[in-house]
């Protein structure tokens, strides 16, 4: 199986991926970077965090991390107003579900 590398096409990608998402969700970009455990709340950080996952495990790896950050604004916090993705017109945040709902039913932990 051949190895995608990083492009400044799949930076860009996810960065509108990203925002569109933070939108659609109501959420912002520091809320993200907080669950993530990230530094900062800068896309440059954000990004970096992004490529290791890249480099590690391609863009699956990154969907999944971005699926934990979905089920735990879901489940984990209350309080905070969010939006449904099945409200969405975005096709972008349903591809985002879908595949959140792919890795669910995959186990990585062979």
């Amino acid at each position: 199986m051949s190895k995608e590398r990083w492009s400044k096409d799949i930076e860009e990608d996810l960065v509108l991926l990203i925002k569109d998402w933070l939108r659609q969700t109501g959420r912002t970009q520091s809320e993200l970077c907080r669950s993530l455990n990230l530094p900062s709340a800068r896309m440059p950080t954000l990004i970096e965090s992004l490529k290791k996952d890249f480099s590690s495990g391609g863009i699956p790896k990154i969907a999944n991390r971005l699926c934990e950050v979905e089920e735990l604004w879901t489940n984990g916090e209350e309080g905070k107003t969010k939006k449904s993705f099945e409200l969405n017109s975005s096709g972008q945040l349903d591809l985002l579900d879908e595949i959140c709902e792919d890795l669910s039913k995959i186990n990585f932990n062979k």
